[in-house]
């Protein structure tokens, strides 16, 4: 998955998340295991200088699901990993908390990478 992903891209945008403190949570701690997340990023890492590719990677602490893609409000609530689906109140845009958080972590490595070049 990591040689494909790669190949098909030019940019690939990650956040850096805590692995060892995900696997705290006992009800993360399986599927996060399952999934190598670290591994993965490593891959990933190593296969983007390979192919001459580029590799973003956003702060743990960026708050890619609170930030309203659309406009840019910060809902606190969506701290509590249980909120799943949000109504923005300022746009009134409604978000799947990961699609939104993966709009805002690509706009962030988007912003990143043209500050960086």
């Amino acid at each position: 998955m990591s040689t494909k992903l790669i190949k098909e891209n030019q940019l690939i945008v990650v956040e850096t998340l805590k692995v060892k403190n995900m696997l705290k949570n006992s009800k993360l701690a399986k599927s996060i295991s399952d999934v190598s997340w670290s591994k993965f990023i490593e891959l990933l890492t190593y296969k983007a200088k390979w192919y001459g590719r580029d590799l973003v990677k956003i702060d743990t602490f960026f708050a890619s699901s609170q930030l309203c893609s659309n406009c840019g409000y910060k809902n606190e609530n969506v701290k509590d990993l249980k909120v799943r689906k949000w109504e923005c109140p300022e746009c009134k845009s409604f978000w799947d908390r990961d699609i939104n958080a993966s709009i805002n972590i690509l706009n962030e490595g988007l912003k990143i990478k043209a500050s960086t070049t």
